[in-house]
């Protein structure tokens, strides 16, 4: 039996942050959700998952949206209420440094992506993730490389983690001001790891963070939650990158550990 496919579409990057949307729509896949995090490479404070659906035929009320971080903290707000009033739909997960510490920041990243999509309103028709492949969405799903500078989508959902993520750790500012979250937002800097050194960390930092259990043996604290021995030393400077077929790994080693978590 020969299976029929749809006729093959050609997307081109010249054709700007809504070619790739605006084609799924085109062949009857939307509505078209887009995912993204902010917060895998701190050592502090959350991580931040949002997914989001644009209207079709939008764009030009976005003009100038793109990768959160290559936007200013004056633009990104801006771009944020106007995602909060012109999306079709979206939510937003916050993973906690515990839960961070119980399963590792690259489970609750793929769990967090699943949740986002799913506690939406709209059922998405596809689903584009930015970077990696995550399996267990609810719909059918493709990672795109950058995602969010190469779909308009994705670039709305990492606004709306990355603001999000920066007002917690604004918050968190004024309960620990002596770690200096509202300027490094947890990331480690020079000025962050001075701090962690000099006072020990608090229960906002990721315990099963190398640097933040070396400075917590220096000055004999215990984590205030519990703490994975599988989750400990993971890559602290480079885990901004996913590993290599990062989603069946998570999905395999983090499958009975979220299993005794959630009993």
């Amino acid at each position: 039996m020969t299976m029929l496919m749809p006729p093959r579409a050609v997307v081109r990057g010249s054709s700007g942050n809504w070619a790739l949307q605006s084609t799924l729509e085109r062949r009857g896949l939307g509505p078209v959700a887009g995912v993204d995090e902010a917060g895998r490479g701190p050592c502090a404070g959350p991580l931040v998952i949002a997914a989001c659906v644009l209207r079709p035929g939008d764009a030009a009320r976005f003009e100038g949206l793109n990768d959160s971080k290559l936007m200013t903290a004056a633009a990104r707000d801006r771009m944020y209420d106007l995602v909060l009033k012109r999306a079709l739909d979206h939510s937003i997960v916050v993973v906690s440094p515990a839960d961070i510490d119980w399963l590792g920041i690259h489970v609750m990243n793929i769990e967090g992506m699943r949740r986002a999509v799913a506690q939406m309103d709209t059922h998405p028709g596809y689903v584009l993730t930015d970077g990696f492949k995550v399996p267990g969405m609810p719909a059918p799903n493709v990672a795109v490389l950058k995602g969010d500078q190469a779909a308009a989508c994705v670039a709305a959902a990492s606004v709306l983690a990355k603001v999000t993520r920066d007002r917690i750790m604004a918050d968190l500012h004024d309960r620990h001001p002596e770690y200096g979250f509202n300027v490094h937002k947890g990331y480690c800097t020079p000025d962050h790891t001075a701090a962690l050194m000099e006072h020990g960390p608090c229960a906002e930092h990721r315990w099963s963070y190398v640097n933040v259990a070396a400075a917590a043996a220096k000055h004999g604290l215990a984590a205030p939650h519990r703490v994975a021995r599988a989750t400990t030393a993971a890559a602290v400077v480079q885990n901004d990158a996913a590993p290599a077929d990062a989603g069946e790994l998570a999905t395999r080693e983090g499958a009975e550990q979220m299993t005794r978590a959630e009993a």
